[in-house]
């Protein structure tokens, strides 16, 4: 595995490890059931093990690799069953989501949104597809939180990671071009305060994500 970057240099040696083969993962350089040598990363980056044993625990922990019997930790799979088992559970509970924050949603509440949406736009034209992701999901999470249920939102966050590679493979057939405009619409149904409008419309944004297949 050739990961030889510069050395880290700040007191987040394991977050920065953590991040560069997390973005590896989501864009696919990294592959389903690639090895994830401790040693040869430490090696790449140039520090000890240990905050690299430190970014595997993270990357576990959010599913994005598993421990097999000796090969130790790969990068694990995504099936298409899964990822549509994902979806099911988003519809319903993002729908949810929509519905419970929607009368609660004020000014600032739509100023942080759309402030999303423009740094959206500007990790677009820098096609960072990480910060993209990331972005992304804060939109959608930013609702689950309002809608003041935390079971729901514990269900987003443990699935949200999942979401982003999806949407990481989805994003290699579909375009980006849109995706600001779609998350301005979302914004706009929420302004309105038709909770039904507004559910249907989620729906249909997240719909434009179930046609990949990756099996």
């Amino acid at each position: 595995m050739n990961v030889r970057h510069a050395p880290l240099q700040t007191n987040s040696i394991s977050t920065q490890v953590y991040l560069t083969l997390k973005k590896k993962i989501l864009e696919g350089e990294l592959k389903p059931y690639d090895r994830l040598p401790v040693l040869d990363i430490a090696n790449g980056f140039r520090i000890s093990q240990a905050p690299v044993r430190e970014a595997l625990e993270r990357l576990k922990q959010e599913g994005l690799i598993i421990g097999q019997h000796n090969k130790g930790s790969v990068v694990s799979n995504i099936t298409s069953k899964e990822i549509k088992d994902i979806f099911i559970l988003r519809e319903m509970i993002e729908g949810y989501a929509v519905r419970q924050s929607i009368q609660k949603l004020k000014e600032f509440d739509f100023e942080l949104l759309e402030n999303i949406t423009r740094e959206m736009d500007t990790a677009i034209k820098q096609n960072d597809l990480l910060k993209i992701l990331e972005l992304d999901m804060d939109f959608h999470g930013y609702l689950y939180e309002r809608c003041d249920n935390y079971a729901v939102l514990d269900l987003w966050n443990s699935m949200k990671t999942k979401i982003m590679r999806f949407m990481a493979i989805s994003n290699k057939y579909h375009s980006t071009d849109g995706l600001v405009q779609w998350h301005q619409i979302l914004i706009d149904a929420l302004r309105q305060g038709d909770a039904d409008e507004a559910e249907a419309m989620f729906i249909n944004h997240m719909h434009s994500y179930k046609t990949i297949h990756v099996d």
